[in-house]
């Protein structure tokens, strides 16, 4: 347990990141699967669910979600598999 002001402060900031940060990680997760969903099924929206899917992982990146190589490895997996299925 915190004994002081500020331990206590941010053990009440550390909680309030993780919920934000938890929220944006499963939407990312739930966007790339739509993506990689509508590019296997070949729907006639899959280059708009990957161009969603990219911005938001360069938005997750920003944030701090993830690291800017596994964004980028993320990207260029979307951006091949939609490629070979065109």
């Amino acid at each position: 347990m915190p004994n002081n002001e500020n331990a206590k402060k941010r053990v009440r900031i550390n909680e309030k990141e993780n919920l934000r940060n938890k929220s944006i990680r499963s939407n990312l997760r739930t966007v790339i699967k739509k993506a990689h969903a509508a590019i296997e099924s070949g729907a006639p929206d899959k280059e708009a669910a990957v161009v969603k899917a990219v911005k938001t992982i360069d938005k997750a990146c920003a944030k701090g979600i993830i690291h800017k190589n596994n964004a980028a490895r993320k990207k260029s997996k979307l951006t091949v598999k939609l490629n070979q299925a065109s």
